[in-house]
């Protein structure tokens, strides 16, 4: 099972999709003014309305949201925007596909960006710094919100692994000036695939708006202030909508049953010397969707990664900047590996290499993930439990983990 989201499928999806299926000519516009309320619209509402934001504009994918939360913001040619080296590669594509330049920064042991390296790196081109929630637990929102106010840049947040996660009570997705959220199968909830962006200003939601639907305002209206985008087709469909909402509906029950055998799982792992679990810059506000390990020593973790037939972080191939070919060739020569933008100064491709980042390469090279109701071998995760696991199940996915870390740290055991 990708994402705990799919094993929460059923009557209600079913509904709303005959919905959908029924009224989509009165409600989609595609033959005149609408006549029913539409899917997209309605989920744009309850979104909104779930995460206390003000705005919610549906997109067909969190690529997409990343790409219109940037473009919402004015980010392009000449600015750049700071991201962590511990990301997914999208986050880092539409930075360069909106024109701007990725800076990447070190993680610290929460596996999200690390606040006083940010802090060093912010500059005079710095337009934004994207904090990714990864592994579905919360950035340090508090300190980069205020870090980001201090410097006048914007704060974006990637939510794609930790859709109705909180920091200190309040959701993400809110404490930046645009969240990005993703829908595919891999994530918290999904509509097989989709994302939506949330914001509380009204002009960021304008942009978004126009950048997602041609340039259109929100209700079609061709016509307005002249702080338009001239936008794409990035929206979601009306079947994608309906399934959304009915996910949206049970996101409470799918955090409650995931952080539940997360605890069953976790409680059944004594510390012990060489390994310990992942820091959560707050606990009760991650999803729960993953257990996190670090070793002392890389070799160990590699080791425990055999016997369990899984990976450590490093070696995620899409989520590790040192794992991503063409990172560096966007500084290596005279044609770009990104279409439509040229490449970028030749002394730019020292700070892609590998070995840029030397703490997150060392953090990632110590580290592996259990599955707790999200399966992605991208992330390492192929191991663990799901949120259809038994009690026994759960019980004999723990045991197969110590037994892993007995042979390989015995006499710290």
């Amino acid at each position: 099972m990708p994402g705990p989201g799919y094993a929460f499928f059923g009557e209600e999806e079913e509904k709303n999709i005959l919905e959908a299926v029924r009224h989509w000519r009165d409600a989609s516009g595609a033959f005149g003014a609408p006549t029913a309320p539409s899917q997209i619209g309605r989920f744009e509402a309850e979104a909104a309305a779930r995460f206390g934001a003000r705005h919610c504009v549906a997109v067909n994918s969190g690529t997409s949201a990343l790409l219109t939360a940037l473009a919402a913001l004015g980010i392009g040619p000449g600015h750049e925007v700071i991201v962590p080296g511990y990301m997914f590669v999208a986050s880092l594509a539409t930075i360069v596909y909106s024109g701007a330049t990725p800076v990447l920064a070190e993680i610290d042991d929460s596996f999200t960006l690390d606040v006083a390296d940010v802090r060093g790196r912010i500059g005079p081109r710095t337009r934004a710094i994207m904090a990714v929630h990864m592994l579905g637990a919360p950035s340090a929102m508090q300190e980069l919100r205020e870090l980001a106010d201090e410097h006048g840049v914007a704060l974006i947040e990637d939510v794609a692994q930790a859709c109705g996660a909180t920091y200190r009570g309040r959701p993400l997705g809110t404490w930046g000036d645009a969240g990005a959220f993703s829908l595919n199968p891999f994530k918290v909830i999904t509509a097989g695939e989709g994302g939506f962006v949330l914001t509380d200003d009204d002009r960021i939601h304008q942009r978004a708006f126009s950048f997602h639907d041609h340039g259109f305002l929100p209700g079609g209206v061709e016509v307005g202030d002249g702080d338009l985008l001239f936008g794409l087709n990035l929206h979601i469909t009306e079947f994608g909508a309906a399934v959304a909402r009915a996910q949206l509906d049970k996101i409470d029950e799918v955090l409650r049953r995931t952080r539940e055998v997360k605890r069953a799982f976790v409680e059944q792992i004594q510390d012990r010397p060489g390994v310990r679990r992942r820091t959560l810059n707050d606990a009760e506000g991650e999803c729960g969707t993953l257990a996190v390990y670090v070793f002392d020593d890389a070799s160990d973790a590699r080791a425990v990664a055999a016997e369990l037939g899984v990976t450590v972080l490093a070696e995620s191939p899409k989520h590790n900047y040192a794992r991503i070919p063409a990172l560096p060739a966007l500084a290596a020569g005279p044609r770009s590996p990104a279409p439509f933008r040229a490449s970028l100064p030749a002394s730019a491709a020292a700070s892609y290499r590998p070995g840029a980042l030397p703490r997150t390469d060392d953090l990632l090279g110590r580290s592996i993930a259990v599955a707790i109701g999200l399966s992605d071998t991208y992330l390492g995760a192929g191991f663990g439990a799901t949120v259809r696991s038994s009690a026994e199940q759960i019980d004999q996915a723990a045991a197969t983990f110590r037994s892993a870390l007995d042979r390989v740290l015995p006499s710290r055991s």
